[in-house]
C-alpha cells in the first residue's frame, strides 16, 4: 500500500507527535552515524524536544570538543557586520538570474522550435525547473482546493446548526399551541341565563 504524502505542519495530537518525534529522531541519528562512518566526517547533532529534553550525538569524541571546533572556525572566519548577509543575497540573486535565463531560453527554444540548439545538460536543467514549477503550481492548487472544501464544510455546519435551531423553535411553538388547545378543551362550560332560558357556553 502506497503511503500518502506527509503534510509538513505541526501534529496536533500529542501522542502522535511524540511517536513521530521518536521515530524521526532515531532516523536522523542513524543517518548522522552513517554519514560519519561512510565519509569519515565528524558529525554533531543537538535536538531539544518540545518538553525541553536534550538529545545529542557526537560521532567522534564528544559534543563539547565539536562545539569548540565550531566556535573556533566561526571566530576565525568572521566577516564584517552585514557582509555575510550581502554575500548570501548576491548568491541568491545570481542563482535566480541563472534560473530565469535558463527558463527564458527554454521557452524561446520550445515556442521557436529551436530546442536542438540547447545542450543536454541545459535541457535536463530546464526539465527540472519546469517540473519544480508544475509541482509548486499543483501544490498551491491543492491548498486552495482544500481551503475551499474546508470553507464549504464550515458553511455546511453553520447551516445545519441553524436548521436544527429552527426545528427546535418550531417544535416549541407546536407544543405551546397544543398545550393551549388542551387547556381550552379542559375548561368546563358555564350556563348562562337570559330570562327563563338557559344557554351553555
Amino acid at each position: 500500500m502506497v503511503r500518502g504524502k506527509v503534510q509538513m505542519r505541526r501534529i496536533e495530537n500529542p501522542v502522535h507527535r511524540q511517536v513521530t518525534f521518536c521515530k524521526r529522531r532515531g532516523g536522523l541519528l542513524k543517518k548522522a552515524r552513517e554519514l560519519s562512518v561512510l565519509c569519515d566526517a565528524d558529525v554533531g547533532v543537538i535536538i531539544f524536544s518540545s518538553q525541553g529534553k536534550l538529545h545529542e550525538l557526537a560521532t567522534n569524541g564528544n559534543m563539547h570538543n565539536l562545539v569548540e571546533r565550531y566556535q573556533s572556525n566561526v571566530a576565525g572566519g568572521q566577516m564584517e557586520p552585514g557582509a555575510l548577509q550581502r554575500q548570501v543575497a548576491e548568491q541568491g540573486i545570481f542563482l535566480l538570474r541563472e534560473e530565469i535565463d535558463l527558463l527564458q531560453r527554454g521557452l524561446r527554444s520550445t515556442y521557436g522550435g529551436g530546442a536542438g540548439e540547447m545542450t543536454l545538460d541545459k535541457l535536463h536543467a530546464l526539465e527540472k525547473g519546469l517540473e519544480l514549477w508544475i509541482y509548486q503550481i499543483r501544490t498551491t492548487k491543492m491548498q486552495m482546493m482544500q481551503q475551499e472544501i474546508q470553507f464549504l464544510r464550515n458553511k455546511e455546519g453553520i447551516l445545519k446548526e441553524a436548521n436544527e435551531m429552527l426545528q427546535e423553535k418550531v417544535k416549541e411553538q407546536q407544543k405551546l399551541y397544543m398545550s393551549l388547545l388542551d387547556l381550552h378543551s379542559q375548561q368546563p362550560t358555564q350556563p348562562m341565563t337570559y330570562g327563563n332560558r338557559f344557554f351553555s357556553i
